[in-house]
């Protein structure tokens, strides 16, 4: 008998229900982040298309320091208090409400920024959100299958983002009058594709909002929880970054090889998530992607990945997580230069589905590399403080693509800043030692 089949059928109900989570999840970030919505606010809601990207980097930029504000206080006090539960439910009923509020963004320049605040409010709301979601899993999993649910629900979410970009492109862009009368006036049809992708998310979130575990204190910060409580308002905000600076006072004192893996992955991994966040965009403004072409690249996008994804487990066993990343960095470097100097969709296309090979071995084998070095007395702050520091820096990519943007006027330019925020991850990774050299 499996390890899987031996659990509980309760609890197998509810890591199910946990991983579906991942699976709409995933499906908002493909089809409202990634391939249809932004591109639609920036190519058909904006009046020029370079200056609607700049503004969409601006926008996010703003965003991602809200998050890094808020964020890590918010994850201090959820983790004392025990209330994943409570705030997974109430951040992702914000997120539900502002996809669904895209409906009424129509493609006309007076709606760019609204579109653009609702983008920016979801953004936060959702990264939140993961916030408890990442929390649940030390109560749905033990040391032994850590690894498996983790697995699961990535896996899971791969394959929604997939099913959801195939449901929309025939079922709202393909058609010339899609579902619920979609079509192109007024920007119709993309709207109606935010507001299903926001019902599909609302759709595979509850489950884990009802079969959760009930909110509890944390045992492992009675301490944590007992300060943070102690205040009130502002004082008890206070209480949890004071929390958070003295987690990473303790690393500088006690673990600096930990904390420079953490400084580094932190700049990296937003270069990652601003690949995947741009794609679109850059797919329909610079390379004259239509809107069915675009979904097509994110089809093979996720398919790639998911490739990438599998085929990297061995190299990391064999060669260690350190090169696979440095390598993957390297490669996502010399893939990222071409798409600013050239405006050839197919050299584009060869481009993105080479970037999308070593995102998710990057991403995996830093995951890997931290549970290498990390006791297992301590993983869960390790990997708790891992979430926090890549949400600390989650502007600077968007940022940077931004800025990129602003300086030389051209939309391709960007790929300049995302490259430029790659090579600083690189740099620092190379004085990260290699797991197990200390």
């Amino acid at each position: 008998m499996t390890e899987a089949s031996a659990l509980p059928r309760t609890r197998r109900r509810t890591i199910m229900a946990w991983a579906l989570w991942d699976w709409g999840g995933s499906a908002y970030s493909a089809v409202v982040v990634t391939f249809v919505f932004a591109p639609y606010l920036t190519s058909a809601v904006a009046a020029d298309k370079d200056a609607g990207a700049a503004q969409l980097g601006w926008a996010m930029g703003i965003a991602g320091a809200l998050v890094a504000i808020i964020a890590p206080a918010a994850g201090t006090r959820a983790d004392a208090g025990g209330h994943h539960r409570r705030w997974l439910a109430i951040n992702t009923g914000l997120v539900v409400a502002c996809v669904l509020c895209m409906f009424f963004i129509r493609d006309e320049p007076a709606f760019l920024w609204p579109g653009l605040v609702l983008l920016g409010a979801a953004s936060i709301f959702y990264t939140l959100a993961e916030v408890s979601y990442n929390g649940l899993l030390t109560r749905l999993a033990t040391p032994a299958n850590t690894g498996r649910i983790s697995g699961l629900g990535w896996g899971l979410g791969y394959l929604g983002g997939l099913a959801m970009l195939v449901f929309a492109l025939f079922a709202f862009i393909r058609p010339e009058v899609g579902l619920f009368g979609a079509v192109d006036a007024g920007g119709l049809r993309y709207r109606i594709v935010a507001a299903a992708s926001g019902a599909w998310f609302l759709l595979f979130a509850l489950p884990i909002v009802f079969l959760a575990p009930r909110d509890r204190s944390a045992p492992t910060a009675p301490e944590a929880g007992a300060r943070i409580r102690s205040r009130a308002g502002l004082g008890s905000w206070l209480e949890s970054f004071r929390l958070v600076v003295e987690r990473i006072v303790a690393l500088w004192r006690e673990d600096r090889p930990t904390l420079m893996f953490f400084a580094a992955a932190a700049v990296y991994r937003d270069g990652l998530t601003t690949i995947f966040s741009v794609a679109g965009v850059l797919a329909a403004g610079s390379y004259g992607f239509s809107a069915s072409q675009v979904i097509y690249l994110g089809v093979a996008a996720n398919l790639v990945a998911r490739l990438g994804c599998l085929a990297s487990g061995w190299f990391d066993d064999r060669f260690g997580p350190r090169a696979v990343i440095l390598t993957g960095l390297v490669c996502l470097i010399a893939g990222g230069l071409p798409i600013a100097f050239g405006d050839s969709q197919a050299l584009f296309w060869v481009c993105a589905m080479w970037l999308c090979l070593f995102v998710g071995p990057v991403n995996a084998s830093s995951r890997s590399y931290l549970a290498r070095i990390t006791p297992p007395e301590r993983a869960g702050e390790d990997f708790g403080l891992y979430a926090t520091t890549g949400r600390a820096v989650s502007f600077l990519g968007p940022t940077c693509f931004a800025l990129f943007i602003t300086l030389f006027g051209f939309q391709r330019a960007g790929a300049l800043g995302i490259v430029l925020v790659l090579a600083a991850g690189l740099v620092l990774m190379r004085w990260v030692p290699r797991a197990g050299a200390r």
